[in-house]
């Protein structure tokens, strides 16, 4: 029979380099779904998996960093944490912090937020503070913050936040038994690229893995600064978690995708939303949209035939419904009968 999961930390606590006697923070995150994509797979000739990592507790891939910032947070006797977000940093944020006691806030550029996210960081308790400017400026204040006062930063400028998320890649060769030859990934701030590329390297060199994936990342083309190779002061798109205009893993994002042969570029929002769409209609899987860009890229970019394939996406569709909302036609309510019924739904 099989052990319980632990949470990441535990399970990959030797990977890791946690300490014996770290207070762990968990709410028994990753060992998120690796689904096999049929019908996305037959359009692009490949072999296509989805890591689906809307599945961690909070609804995203945020998770698996949070557990260590936290945990290290508290191990170091911190009494409060602080982040900026687009949204799914402060809900997770919001959760481990609540987990561990400790206090918690948010800033978040106001009227840029999705209302799900806003929803979980509000219900766990979080101070959010809304800021009338754009995410860059939020985590510039957020910075000070943790050079001025007694407070953890648990951005993905903290580098516990990478090791955490590095756990994903870490399950994808568990569960495939080695790495892809392509991984795909939305590019917000940029720190899961750098993440899941350190997480490959890791696996590679303690022997778990023979190869390395070509790391391709994919930004809204309304807020693509290292497509540009310059920030974008004001970035726009539909996809919110990555309208982020100078991302803090700028440098390790482009050294990622340069080591590994791959590259950074840019997709559409119109992109974005047939690829958030086609999942989940043909996939069963409901996404946000900037977890679908990492599908959009796909479609777009192709691959070699044949090709082993891992497209992350990063968080679950629930958490922006005013833009699945946006998507479809609410029917008309009917009266109770049979034969209105019927031929509604086409009998």
């Amino acid at each position: 029979m099989r052990p319980p999961w632990r949470g990441v930390v535990e399970e990959y606590r030797a990977l890791l380099g946690v300490e014996d006697d770290l207070p762990i923070v968990s709410l028994l995150e990753g060992n998120t779904p690796l689904l096999f994509a049929p019908r996305l797979s037959e359009r692009v000739g490949a072999e296509v998996h989805l890591k689906i990592e809307g599945a961690n507790p909070t609804g995203s891939f945020k998770d698996r960093g949070m557990t260590l910032a936290v945990s290290k947070a508290l191990g170091r006797g911190a009494e409060a944490v602080v982040c900026a977000s687009t949204g799914n940093t402060s809900a997770s944020a919001a959760a481990y912090a609540g987990r561990a006691g400790l206090t918690c806030a948010v800033l978040i550029p106001a009227g840029h937020i999705a209302l799900g996210k806003l929803a979980q960081a509000l219900v766990h308790g979080a101070r959010v503070v809304q800021v009338r400017a754009n995410f860059d400026a939020a985590l510039a204040l957020v910075r000070r913050l943790g050079e001025e006062h007694a407070v953890a930063v648990v951005n993905s400028i903290n580098p516990d936040r990478i090791a955490g998320q590095a756990t994903a890649a870490f399950e994808i060769v568990d569960a495939l038994g080695d790495a892809p030859d392509f991984h795909f990934v939305p590019v917000g701030n940029a720190g899961n690229v750098t993440a899941y590329w350190k997480g490959y390297l890791k696996y590679k060199e303690v022997g778990r893995a023979s190869r390395l994936p070509a790391m391709v990342g994919f930004q809204a083309a309304g807020a693509d600064p290292i497509v540009r190779g310059q920030p974008v002061a004001e970035p726009e798109t539909i996809a919110t978690a990555i309208r982020i205009g100078n991302p803090a893993s700028w440098a390790g994002a482009k050294a990622a995708a340069s080591e590994s042969g791959g590259a950074i570029e840019a997709v559409t929002d119109e992109e974005i939303l047939a690829a958030y769409c086609f999942l989940a209609r043909e996939e069963s899987v409901f996404c946000e949209a900037a977890s679908a860009a990492s599908v959009a890229g796909l479609l777009k970019r192709g691959v070699p035939a044949g090709s082993k394939v891992v497209c992350v996406l990063t968080g679950h569709g629930l958490k922006d419904p005013d833009l699945a909302m946006g998507q479809v036609t609410v029917p008309e309510a009917l009266e109770p009968e049979l034969d209105a019924v019927a031929r509604a739904i086409g009998l």
